[in-house]
């Protein structure tokens, strides 16, 4: 990761080489943000990183910073960087997720298939939340966005892709969680719904992928005075 110092608030998103999480961090970067994108294979996140730098309007600072959110020490290892570097996170971003299982059913479902992305899905954006968060308190303005669905919401819940659905609705429950435990900190927690976005995990079809992480980019750059612990797409609540 580069070392000179930020440019602006330093935002750190997971899963970023591609779809929402590159679009997000181009979005932020164009804020003004110091944007650190992360991914699991070191060429694709300085090739995507370098791209950005180098988009029309994208702004300039975006960093790239190798993390894999299911590995205990890799992240541990980026959150002493990002503490040597700068001495706080501003944004964090979960938004690496695996595993629309669109043949799967619950009651034939392949468990070892379901652990593969709750690993991800869910276990990935808590550890990285566990290491981030004195980071994010050290911040004047922090906040923390994960990337859920509305696949997740308990009250529109039917059947089928049981291991994303299970693993987004549990992200929700953490998101509760953590709202609730860093609210005395001043950390704006929020779960974010894209939406149906054309990208590789949605398929084509959906909605631009400008649009989906607007939201996200909406939530991580709440004023202080903004919500905490809800579920949100587009700007407005989603039922639970």
């Amino acid at each position: 990761m580069d070392a000179d110092p930020p440019t602006g608030p330093v935002a750190l998103v997971t899963g970023a080489t591609r779809g929402i999480g590159r679009e997000v961090c181009r979005q932020l970067a164009a804020r003004g943000y110091t944007v650190l994108l992360t991914g699991r294979a070191p060429d694709a996140v300085r090739r995507a990183a370098a791209e950005l730098r180098g988009a029309p309007g994208a702004g300039r600072d975006v960093r790239p910073l190798r993390m894999d959110v299911t590995d205990d020490a890799g992240v541990a290892a980026a959150a002493a960087e990002v503490a040597e570097r700068f001495g706080r996170l501003d944004v964090l971003v979960n938004n690496a997720a695996i595993g629309y299982d669109t043949g799967q059913r619950a009651v034939t479902a392949d468990l070892a298939r379901v652990r593969e992305v709750a690993e991800t899905n869910l276990y990935g954006p808590w550890r990285t939340a566990i290491a981030f968060a004195p980071l994010l308190r050290a911040s004047d303005h922090p906040r923390l966005v994960n990337v859920s669905s509305e696949a997740g919401s308990l009250t529109n819940m039917g059947g089928g892709t049981p291991a994303y659905t299970a693993s987004k609705a549990a992200l929700n429950a953490l998101t509760r969680m953590l709202a609730a435990e860093l609210r005395a900190d001043g950390v704006l927690v929020n779960a974010v719904c894209p939406g149906w976005v054309a990208t590789d995990m949605g398929g084509p079809g959906g909605r631009p992928v400008a649009e989906g992480a607007a939201g996200v980019v909406r939530a991580a750059t709440l004023p202080d005075d903004g919500p905490t612990g809800g579920f949100f797409r587009d700007g407005c609540p989603l039922p639970w």
